[in-house]
């Protein structure tokens, strides 16, 4: 889906499930309300594969706006902090943000779902309650400035899971001497897939839209396109969806030089993901059952 402003990505699962009439439906990594772009949208057995999903390198368009801090770190928030931007160059901005690109420390926003003391942090500060949230360790492998006009900047960004682009943009904004919050960000790609072929709920007629949303469906067996596929028969598939953990002699063609995340897959379909690891017994390799699929 291309979700739109304004629209949670809660509110995209439940107009999904009613056009669909599917009772089962999730996502693979939420949106803030503010924000738009690529919601990769899990249908029933597709549940399964969120964590697989999730673990993907996203990339965003952010605009950020310099010399006003929020409290929220983006354009939703009350203002805590206001400065004077002093006059900056494209090519210092770009001096600064490079040492923003690689392994990084980042401290996640006080009004986000990370969990502090077993709840959610911003049920906390909402509340009122000080957040003294710990520091996580993400990855930014790219992040280009597209422009300057003052007080705003536009750039783009591929990360790792679990980054918070807000906080980069205060963290940013706080290297620069301004201070900065997010004014808006579009989530251009998550793992494979692209906004290429998205739709947005809102642009779906009442009569067209159970049509439209189910050409858009992705097979199983498409979803990680980047895993290696080792295939079993019909009766290790059988086998495999009633708790066998399956040797390598019952795959297919066997395991080659294959390491890592695999998919099991009888025909056009998906039977299970697994993990091939080194046996501690004779280094023989062996495949450990992750998901199984019905």
């Amino acid at each position: 889906m291309d979700k739109e402003e304004g629209v949670s990505s809660f509110e995209c699962v439940r107009r999904v499930r009613k056009i669909l009439g599917v009772k089962k439906v999730g996502h693979a990594g939420t949106l803030d309300p503010f924000a738009t772009g690529l919601l990769v949208l899990l249908l029933g057995q597709g549940t399964k594969l969120s964590p697989f999903l999730m673990a993907g390198r996203k990339r965003y368009l952010a605009t950020l706006r310099l010399g006003c801090e929020t409290d929220t770190l983006d354009l939703t928030g009350k203002i805590v902090r206001e400065r004077p931007v002093e006059s900056l160059c494209l090519e210092e901005v770009r001096k600064k943000a490079s040492a923003f690109v690689g392994d990084v420390e980042q401290v996640p926003p006080s009004y986000s779902a990370v969990k502090h003391k077993g709840v959610r942090a911003y049920k906390m500060a909402r509340r009122g309650v000080p957040l003294e949230l710990k520091k996580r360790k993400v990855t930014i492998h790219r992040l280009e400035i597209h422009s300057l006009d003052l007080p705003e900047m536009t750039l783009s960004v591929d990360c790792s899971c679990g980054t918070y682009v807000r906080s980069l943009a205060a963290d940013l904004g706080e290297a620069l001497g301004a201070g900065a919050h997010l004014r808006s960000l579009r989530r251009l790609s998550s793992g494979p897939f692209t906004l290429d072929g998205a739709v947005r709920v809102g642009d779906l007629g009442p009569d067209a839209a159970d049509a439209a949303l189910r050409e858009r469906i992705i097979p199983l067996t498409d979803a990680l396109p980047d895993l290696s596929e080792c295939v079993v028969d019909e009766e290790t598939a059988r086998r495999i969806r009633d708790g066998y953990q399956p040797g390598i002699e019952d795959l297919v063609g066997g395991i080659g030089a294959v390491d890592g995340t695999v998919k099991l897959i009888k025909g056009k379909e998906l039977v299970a993901l697994g993990d091939v690891t080194e046996s501690s017994v004779g280094m023989k390799k062996r495949v450990r059952i992750l998901r199984v699929f019905h």
